[in-house]
């Protein structure tokens, strides 16, 4: 085989590469550092579209709870994706929030 007939399957396997196999080493990066970064008062949403905030976290299981009186055991590779961090998180970014509300009912009176 020459160089001439070799160079349409090198370049194949370049296009699949930067298409198809470098995005999917990002996705599964990405989605391995979300989930060792899970802790107990993330709001996450399962593979399975259930909603719930972290009670507990293993190594390789989660404790949700879904609402006020029910906990479900999952798998930690069951959970897609995080909607929001825990509670200390969240009220330190609220704050803000509430002076720009008082900013305004002072303008408004003014």
């Amino acid at each position: 085989m020459s160089a001439a007939s070799l160079l349409p399957f090198v370049l194949m396997f370049a296009v699949f590469y930067f298409l198809l196999i470098r995005p999917q080493q990002r996705k599964s990066k990405q989605r391995n550092s979300m989930l060792s970064s899970l802790k107990k008062g993330d709001k996450i949403v399962t593979i399975g579209g259930m909603h719930g905030t972290i009670l507990e976290i293993s190594d390789d299981k989660v404790v949700l709870r879904v609402n006020d009186s029910t906990k479900i055991t999952f798998d930690r590779s069951a959970i897609n994706n995080v909607t929001s961090t825990s509670a200390a998180t969240s009220a330190v970014q609220a704050e803000p929030v509430v002076e720009k509300k008082e900013e305004k009912a002072d303008n408004i009176k003014a």
